[in-house]
């Protein structure tokens, strides 16, 4: 295993669609991708099920996995390439430094699929949509632009819904029981590995689209969500 992962970072690094902590993107993605058109975020990708299938279903649009684990995205950028999905790009970077790679507004929507739910209070911070996180993708999200959130996750789940209402986010679609519907739309039919592993063994999948305010408010806001999330555990 170890000498199949040295193999797939030294072939990553010949990858055209592969960035590995890039200097001077912000403002420049459009050289990357060779267009103006929007671009959509997958963060915590793994092997880029999400920015794959969401490039094959928009061909006008732009999208890009972020991810640390270069032998996953080795998994998503190849086939990417072998698939002809020019719009498809992954970048290799911690998801808490992704401000330094895009600028004000470059970013249209962000997909967040499955990641880590850290359930270890101690770790809330660490959420993917903790609001130090929201802060970020403040920075770098269009006026007009969504957040996406799919987990098997109950506790990201009510997690994410409680700080939507705590710092003045908006809903625009929530659904608790995802393959309880009749039907689903094309994004939302995409599968993740992990997705399909049902680590969280809760029968059922989450999703909520949101939007954020223009001013997410600061460290005493925090301290009052952890005493929140604290007093939950407890009860």
């Amino acid at each position: 295993m170890a000498q199949k992962k040295l193999v797939r970072f030294a072939e990553l690094t010949t990858f055209s669609n592969v960035l590995q902590y890039p200097e001077g993107m912000p403002g420049n993605w459009h050289n990357f991708f060779k267009n103006n058109n929007p671009i959509t975020l997958e963060l915590a990708c793994g092997k880029g099920e999400y920015a794959v299938g969401l490039g094959q279903l928009y061909p006008d649009q732009n999208f890009l996995g972020v991810d640390l684990k270069g032998n996953r995205i080795w998994v998503g950028a190849k086939k990417a390439l072998n698939n002809g999905l020019t719009n498809v790009g992954f970048l290799r970077t911690q998801i808490d430094h992704i401000t330094q790679y895009f600028a004000p507004g470059e970013v249209q929507n962000i997909w967040i699929t499955f990641p880590d739910p850290q359930l270890r209070l101690s770790k809330a911070k660490k959420r993917l949509t903790h609001p130090r996180f929201l802060r970020l993708y403040q920075q770098i999200l269009a006026k007009d632009g969504f957040i996406n959130l799919k987990t098997d996750s109950p506790d990201l789940y009510h997690f994410t819904k409680l700080v939507i209402d705590m710092y003045g986010c908006t809903i625009h679609e929530d659904i608790d029981n995802l393959y309880a519907l009749p039907e689903r739309s094309a994004a939302l039919q995409i599968k993740t590995h992990y997705e399909g592993l049902d680590i969280a063994q809760s029968n059922r999948i989450h999703y909520i689209r949101f939007s954020l305010p223009d001013v997410i408010e600061g460290p005493e806001k925090d301290k009052a969500l952890q005493q929140l999330l604290q007093h939950e555990q407890t009860d």
